[in-house]
């Protein structure tokens, strides 16, 4: 019976072939089993949609004027609350796949496969960075599905070449980022039934004290102080803002560069944490390996 999780074969020794080919071999090989493994949950990609489009279709509706005539950067006018609101259920579709990445981590690590996976003989960051850059890539194929659907409603993004690219570039660091969280969200995890508890915790506070929904004047106005406080703290915060600015070809000031330095520490610090040598891996008996 075919399994349906494929197993990777990357033990082969570096001298077999040039290491550079080595190294692009096992990458692909790890995306290509994650876009397999999302391809035969065909499910996968209808909840993954369910909730940005429900919250496009009735709740921006039924808030469409709630900005009022406030003028919004980067609109630079006032601006309906569907529009404003896409970019944060952009950022909606990537935090869900970054948190569910970090479930088929766990669930890998219960299976015994992230023993197979970490004792090749490739540098623990590569093959990490690899189950990071599948988490990424699955994210943009489901922030395409939503925005191809999202036209068809009436919402789209505004399209300039570079300023696309500049978008482009934003979505795949913050793409990147949410996946480097959910991958340091799997070191603490050690059960699946623990999981949802724990993905919870993480994703409400996340998508919730943010600018996602609302800009910080509005909140600000609303007197939620610590709110406006928690969300410029927050990194999806920047995520959403950096997207939000990109699309429109405008700076978003900070924002790149604390979306850049929250995912070089996420994933310097799973790396880390997944060596069984040391870090959060040593408590708990079975260790992060197996």
């Amino acid at each position: 019976m075919r399994s349906p999780h494929p197993v990777l074969v990357l033990t082969q020794p570096l001298h077999r072939r040039a290491p550079l080919a080595h190294v692009a071999g096992a990458v692909a090989a790890i995306v290509g089993r994650e876009l397999q493994r999302f391809v035969q949950q065909r499910g996968r990609l209808v909840s993954a949609l369910v909730r940005p489009l429900l919250w496009l279709a009735v709740f921006a509706a039924g808030f469409r004027h709630d900005l009022g005539a406030q003028p919004t950067a980067p609109y630079g006018a006032a601006v309906d609350y569907a529009t404003y609101v896409l970019p944060g259920l952009m950022g909606m579709v990537m935090l869900f796949n970054g948190m569910q990445s970090s479930l088929a981590l766990v669930y890998d690590r219960e299976m015994g496969l992230m023993r197979l996976l970490l004792t090749a003989p490739l540098p623990r960051p590569l093959l990490l960075g690899a189950r990071l850059l599948a988490a990424a890539v699955l994210s943009l194929v489901q922030v395409a599905a939503f925005l191809a659907v999202a036209a068809l409603m009436g919402s789209t993004l505004p399209w300039q070449p570079l300023a696309a690219l500049g978008g482009l570039l934003a979505l795949l660091t913050s793409a990147l980022m949410l996946a480097a969280l959910g991958l340091l969200l799997s070191v603490t995890v050690r059960q699946l039934e623990n999981f949802a508890g724990a993905m919870n915790f993480v994703i409400f506070p996340l998508y919730f004290l943010s600018t996602a929904l609302y800009p910080l004047w509005k909140l600000q106005a609303s007197g939620a102080g610590w709110v406006s406080a928690a969300a410029r703290l927050n990194p999806f915060t920047h995520a959403v803002e950096w997207m939000r600015f990109a699309f429109h070809g405008q700076s978003a000031g900070a924002s790149p560069w604390i979306v850049l330095g929250t995912l070089v520490v996420s994933f310097a610090l799973a790396c880390w944490a997944y060596d069984p040598r040391r870090g959060l891996g040593r408590a708990g008996g079975r260790g992060l390996a197996g």
